[in-house]
Protein backbone atom coordinates (compact mmCIF):
# COMPACT_ATOMS: atom_id res chain seq x y z
CA UNK A 1 0.00 0.00 0.00
CA UNK A 2 1.19 3.50 -0.91
CA UNK A 3 1.74 6.17 1.69
CA UNK A 4 -0.82 8.36 0.12
CA UNK A 5 -4.12 6.78 -1.17
CA UNK A 6 -6.42 8.90 -3.15
CA UNK A 7 -10.16 9.54 -2.34
CA UNK A 8 -9.79 7.25 0.82
CA UNK A 9 -12.83 8.77 2.67
CA UNK A 10 -14.73 7.85 -0.29
CA UNK A 11 -13.37 4.85 -0.70
CA UNK A 12 -13.99 3.82 2.61
CA UNK A 13 -17.78 4.80 2.23
CA UNK A 14 -18.29 2.75 -1.05
CA UNK A 15 -16.75 -0.94 0.40
CA UNK A 16 -18.74 0.00 3.99
CA UNK A 17 -21.65 0.11 2.14
CA UNK A 18 -21.08 -3.09 -0.20
CA UNK A 19 -20.47 -5.25 3.13
CA UNK A 20 -23.22 -3.51 5.19
CA UNK A 21 -25.23 -4.31 2.08
CA UNK A 22 -23.94 -8.14 1.65
CA UNK A 23 -23.40 -8.72 4.74
CA UNK A 24 -25.60 -6.58 7.35
CA UNK A 25 -23.95 -3.51 9.22
CA UNK A 26 -23.51 -5.64 12.36
CA UNK A 27 -22.28 -8.38 11.16
CA UNK A 28 -19.13 -6.24 9.20
CA UNK A 29 -15.72 -5.05 10.77
CA UNK A 30 -13.55 -1.93 10.41
CA UNK A 31 -11.19 -4.41 9.53
CA UNK A 32 -13.23 -5.89 6.51
CA UNK A 33 -14.22 -2.58 5.43
CA UNK A 34 -10.50 -1.15 5.24
CA UNK A 35 -9.35 -4.28 3.86
CA UNK A 36 -12.40 -3.96 1.07
CA UNK A 37 -11.48 -0.41 0.12
CA UNK A 38 -7.44 -1.31 0.04
CA UNK A 39 -6.51 0.81 3.21
CA UNK A 40 -5.60 -0.23 6.92
CA UNK A 41 -7.41 0.32 10.00
CA UNK A 42 -5.55 3.22 10.31
CA UNK A 43 -6.48 5.41 7.46
CA UNK A 44 -10.25 4.06 8.88
CA UNK A 45 -9.87 6.07 12.15
CA UNK A 46 -8.52 8.85 10.62
CA UNK A 47 -11.88 9.53 8.89
CA UNK A 48 -14.35 7.96 10.64
CA UNK A 49 -14.55 7.75 15.00
CA UNK A 50 -16.53 4.33 14.03
CA UNK A 51 -17.93 2.23 11.43
CA UNK A 52 -21.66 3.85 12.38
CA UNK A 53 -19.93 7.52 11.73
CA UNK A 54 -19.41 5.91 7.66
CA UNK A 55 -23.10 6.46 7.33
CA UNK A 56 -23.65 9.98 9.36
CA UNK A 57 -20.35 11.87 8.18
CA UNK A 58 -21.89 14.26 6.34
CA UNK A 59 -24.59 15.54 8.73
CA UNK A 60 -22.35 18.56 10.13
CA UNK A 61 -21.77 19.43 6.76
CA UNK A 62 -25.86 19.20 5.53
CA UNK A 63 -26.58 21.18 9.01
CA UNK A 64 -23.98 23.74 7.92
CA UNK A 65 -25.22 24.09 4.24
CA UNK A 66 -29.29 24.47 5.93
CA UNK A 67 -28.24 26.82 8.33
CA UNK A 68 -27.21 28.79 5.79
CA UNK A 69 -29.43 28.50 3.16
CA UNK A 70 -31.73 30.48 5.91
CA UNK A 71 -29.80 32.74 6.72
CA UNK A 72 -29.41 33.95 3.31
CA UNK A 73 -33.28 33.33 2.38
CA UNK A 74 -34.72 36.87 1.85
CA UNK A 75 -35.77 38.70 5.00
CA UNK A 76 -39.75 39.03 4.23
CA UNK A 77 -40.06 35.33 3.51
CA UNK A 78 -41.97 33.47 5.92
CA UNK A 79 -40.38 30.94 8.63
CA UNK A 80 -41.29 27.95 6.57
CA UNK A 81 -40.58 29.26 3.44
CA UNK A 82 -37.10 30.40 4.25
CA UNK A 83 -36.62 26.69 5.48
CA UNK A 84 -38.42 25.62 2.22
CA UNK A 85 -36.03 27.68 0.57
CA UNK A 86 -33.00 26.76 2.17
CA UNK A 87 -34.39 22.60 1.76
CA UNK A 88 -34.46 23.49 -1.81
CA UNK A 89 -30.94 24.82 -2.06
CA UNK A 90 -29.20 21.58 -0.66
CA UNK A 91 -31.08 19.18 -2.76
CA UNK A 92 -28.95 19.96 -5.46
CA UNK A 93 -26.03 18.82 -3.59
CA UNK A 94 -27.33 15.76 -2.36
CA UNK A 95 -28.87 14.81 -5.97
CA UNK A 96 -25.43 13.51 -7.41
CA UNK A 97 -25.69 11.10 -4.33
CA UNK A 98 -28.53 9.12 -5.25
CA UNK A 99 -27.52 5.97 -5.40
CA UNK A 100 -25.40 6.05 -2.19
CA UNK A 101 -28.19 7.84 -0.26
CA UNK A 102 -30.57 4.79 -1.24
CA UNK A 103 -28.38 2.24 -0.12
CA UNK A 104 -27.48 4.26 3.08
CA UNK A 105 -31.35 4.31 3.60
CA UNK A 106 -31.70 0.56 3.27
CA UNK A 107 -28.93 0.02 5.60
CA UNK A 108 -30.28 2.46 8.29
CA UNK A 109 -33.86 1.17 8.16
CA UNK A 110 -32.83 -2.34 8.43
CA UNK A 111 -30.71 -1.64 11.69
CA UNK A 112 -32.25 -0.05 15.26
CA UNK A 113 -29.13 1.42 16.33
CA UNK A 114 -28.63 3.16 13.27
CA UNK A 115 -32.27 4.33 13.01
CA UNK A 116 -31.76 6.07 16.51
CA UNK A 117 -28.59 7.50 15.41
CA UNK A 118 -30.60 8.88 12.43
CA UNK A 119 -33.35 10.15 14.50
CA UNK A 120 -30.56 12.08 16.90
CA UNK A 121 -29.40 13.43 13.70
CA UNK A 122 -32.76 14.65 12.53
CA UNK A 123 -33.43 16.00 15.70
CA UNK A 124 -29.93 17.88 15.59
CA UNK A 125 -30.89 19.24 12.29
CA UNK A 126 -34.36 20.96 13.80
CA UNK A 127 -32.26 22.41 16.47
CA UNK A 128 -30.18 24.14 14.23
CA UNK A 129 -32.71 25.33 11.77
CA UNK A 130 -34.71 26.24 14.92
CA UNK A 131 -31.12 28.51 16.28
CA UNK A 132 -31.37 30.04 12.70
CA UNK A 133 -34.66 30.87 12.28
CA UNK A 134 -34.31 32.55 16.00
CA UNK A 135 -31.52 34.79 14.58
CA UNK A 136 -33.85 36.10 11.90
CA UNK A 137 -36.09 37.41 14.38
CA UNK A 138 -38.11 34.65 14.57
CA UNK A 139 -39.66 33.82 18.50
CA UNK A 140 -40.33 30.46 19.35
CA UNK A 141 -42.69 28.47 19.60
CA UNK A 142 -42.80 29.18 16.49
CA UNK A 143 -39.26 28.90 15.44
CA UNK A 144 -39.09 25.45 16.89
CA UNK A 145 -42.61 24.99 15.23
CA UNK A 146 -41.28 25.73 11.78
CA UNK A 147 -37.68 23.67 12.17
CA UNK A 148 -39.59 21.19 13.16
CA UNK A 149 -42.02 21.06 9.81
CA UNK A 150 -38.71 21.87 7.74
CA UNK A 151 -37.48 18.47 9.16
CA UNK A 152 -40.44 16.30 8.74
CA UNK A 153 -40.85 17.71 4.72
CA UNK A 154 -37.46 16.99 4.06
CA UNK A 155 -37.48 13.79 5.87
CA UNK A 156 -40.70 12.58 3.82
CA UNK A 157 -39.00 14.10 0.42
CA UNK A 158 -35.95 12.35 1.10
CA UNK A 159 -37.85 8.69 1.38
CA UNK A 160 -39.73 9.11 -1.18
CA UNK A 161 -37.13 10.49 -3.55
CA UNK A 162 -34.97 7.48 -2.86
CA UNK A 163 -38.10 5.41 -3.01
CA UNK A 164 -38.67 4.29 0.29
CA UNK A 165 -42.52 4.46 -0.28
CA UNK A 166 -42.50 3.96 -3.82
CA UNK A 167 -43.45 7.11 -4.25
CA UNK A 168 -40.61 8.24 -6.46
CA UNK A 169 -40.75 5.13 -9.24
CA UNK A 170 -37.95 5.24 -11.53
CA UNK A 171 -36.65 8.38 -10.42
CA UNK A 172 -38.69 10.94 -12.33
CA UNK A 173 -38.95 13.44 -9.67
CA UNK A 174 -36.13 16.00 -8.05
CA UNK A 175 -35.08 15.74 -4.53
CA UNK A 176 -35.94 19.70 -4.84
CA UNK A 177 -39.65 19.06 -6.67
CA UNK A 178 -40.17 16.38 -4.08
CA UNK A 179 -39.37 19.13 -1.10
CA UNK A 180 -41.96 21.07 -3.42
CA UNK A 181 -44.47 19.24 -3.32
CA UNK A 182 -44.14 18.06 0.43
CA UNK A 183 -44.32 21.40 1.61
CA UNK A 184 -47.16 22.56 -0.48
CA UNK A 185 -49.14 19.11 1.00
CA UNK A 186 -48.07 20.37 4.37
CA UNK A 187 -49.35 23.69 3.60
CA UNK A 188 -52.48 22.39 2.17
CA UNK A 189 -53.38 19.98 5.17
CA UNK A 190 -52.47 22.72 7.81
CA UNK A 191 -54.91 25.08 6.02
CA UNK A 192 -57.07 22.54 5.36
CA UNK A 193 -57.90 22.01 1.95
Amino acid sequence: MTRWEPNARGRLELAALELYGERGYDQTTVAEIAKRAGLTERTFFRHFADKREVLFYGAGMLQDWLVKGIEDAPAALPPIDAIGASLEAVAGQLEERREMATRRMVIVTATPELQERELIKLANLSAALAGALRGRGVADPGASLAAEAGVAVFRVAFQRWVGKDGGNRNGEQTLAQLIRDSLAELKSVTAGK
